[in-house]
């Protein structure tokens, strides 16, 4: 085998693991939010959630996740507060995300908190993780 073919061969191996990461971190979450009465998840439910503007009842502006994320979850994001730079939310293009249950439950609740005003219920997490996820 040339070096280009061991090195395609690897970068499929690699992908293959994190997905199957990903996926076992995503399966666990959405088996937790099942069993705390959320039904059956969508990623349309969630896409839709994703650009659903909600008012700040303190500054008075909109904000919604795309605020912060964009439309387009495999580009790089910019926190509309700190101007800080995010990695891209999509698997496809950061294959780090959707891999640590701590991190995506840190994400939820402070996420959660700062887009709605309110902490997420197990669906709405669910359909999130269903609509980055296909990402």
């Amino acid at each position: 085998m040339n070096s280009k073919k061991i090195t395609t061969f690897a970068a499929i191996l690699m992908l293959g693991a994190s997905l199957q990461v990903q996926a076992g971190a995503v399966d666990a979450l959405q088996s937790e939010f099942s069993t705390a009465g959320a039904g059956t998840f969508s990623a349309a439910a969630g896409e839709k959630m994703w650009t659903e503007k909600h008012m700040d009842k303190k500054s008075g502006k909109e904000r919604s996740c795309s605020t912060c994320h964009t439309t387009t979850l495999t580009n790089k994001g910019k926190h509309a507060k700190t101007g800080k730079l995010i990695d891209p939310l999509a698997p496809s293009a950061n294959a780090e995300r959707l891999t640590d249950i701590k991190f995506i439950k840190k994400w939820f609740k402070r996420n959660c908190k700062w887009t709605l005003g309110r902490v997420c219920t197990p669906q709405e997490k669910g359909d999130f993780l269903e609509y980055i996820k296909a990402q």
